[in-house]
């Protein structure tokens, strides 16, 4: 394990309308989150009328996935700059 600190590459907010915000959220961490297997930490968010429609993160354990909802179905994680594609072709189509 590397004793390089994370290093936070994405942390923003951008405001869509007046119900709804994305949330990006992307740290280089020194080891694989557990269950990834790149060096990467995320959580990227769609949240409407308060509540998160679409969320793709990788927290420990459970490895690369998304939430349509309140379902779960697996990411399959290529890059960084493909994760946020992803993520803005799945939030523009629900907001539609």
């Amino acid at each position: 394990m590397s004793n390089m600190p994370a290093e936070s590459l994405l942390d923003e907010r951008h405001v869509l309308s007046e119900s709804a915000f994305v949330e990006l959220v992307v740290w280089r961490v020194p080891a694989p989150v557990r269950g990834s297997e790149h060096e990467y930490r995320y959580r990227l968010a769609l949240v409407v009328d308060g509540g998160c429609v679409l969320r793709y993160d990788n927290e420990a354990g459970k490895g690369d996935h998304r939430h349509v909802g309140d379902k779960e179905h697996e990411y399959r994680f290529k890059n960084a700059e493909q994760l946020l594609a992803d993520f803005w072709k799945d939030a523009e189509e629900m907001l539609k």
